[in-house]
């Protein structure tokens, strides 16, 4: 697994003539570090007599905050595998009529997953910035700055996954699931461009603030 490499592994494979891990996997690693950060925030709160009053509310973005961020490793090493699945069908024998068939709904088989995985990304990144506006809002005010982060990195997990969905939808044939999919697509872009922009409003008003 690639979550299970040491960084520096990671960023060469990255940097590598292989295709993957690519554009997808750096997505949810965008995401993964986003939620991190909210997890930050939420130590650094938990336990201030300050902030005692938003103690218990911190604690459950704390837990929800983990979660995702273990949901976007997974996502990581899910979309190389789906990367290498499409690759693999396209490497199918094609020789005679039967096998061009086969291959060609292999291939329509194979990218539509690898279309799913990073719209999956964009879904949790919804969930994760719900959380980021939660420790921008309340959390520790000096470490506002990282909630800031969080949000822009969320922000680039979601448009770094949002390309790598149309990159996948433009090779699928199928018009009911295209339809659907980027009507979903629209839709979790617009949500998420929005609620970046709110806590990035948050932020910058408590740092004139401080």
């Amino acid at each position: 697994m690639l979550t299970d490499q040491p960084l520096s592994k990671f960023f060469d494979e990255l940097a590598s003539g292989s295709p993957a891990p690519g554009g997808g996997s750096v997505a949810a690693l965008s995401g993964a570090l986003g939620t991190a950060l909210t997890s930050m925030v939420c130590h650094l709160t938990i336990g201030k007599k300050k902030y005692l009053d938003v103690e218990v509310e911190m604690k459950k973005i704390l837990h929800m905050s983990e979660e995702l961020r273990r949901t976007f490793a997974r996502l990581i090493d899910r979309d190389s595998e789906a990367f290498n699945k499409v690759m693999d069908a396209y490497g199918l024998p094609r020789n005679t009529e039967d096998q061009k068939a086969l291959r060609a709904a292999a291939i329509q088989a194979a990218t539509k997953e690898a279309a799913l995985v990073p719209l999956e990304v964009m879904k949790h990144v919804i969930d994760a910035l719900a959380l980021a506006k939660g420790v921008a809002e309340n959390g520790n005010s000096n470490s506002i700055s990282d909630a800031g982060v969080s949000a822009l990195m969320l922000h680039a997990a979601a448009e770094s996954a949002a390309l790598n969905v149309r990159v996948n939808l433009n090779s699928i044939t199928d018009a009911e699931f295209l339809g659907w999919r980027s009507d979903e697509l629209i839709s979790l872009l617009r949500t998420c461009r929005a609620t970046s922009g709110d806590i990035m409003g948050i932020v910058k008003s408590k740092l004139v603030d401080a």
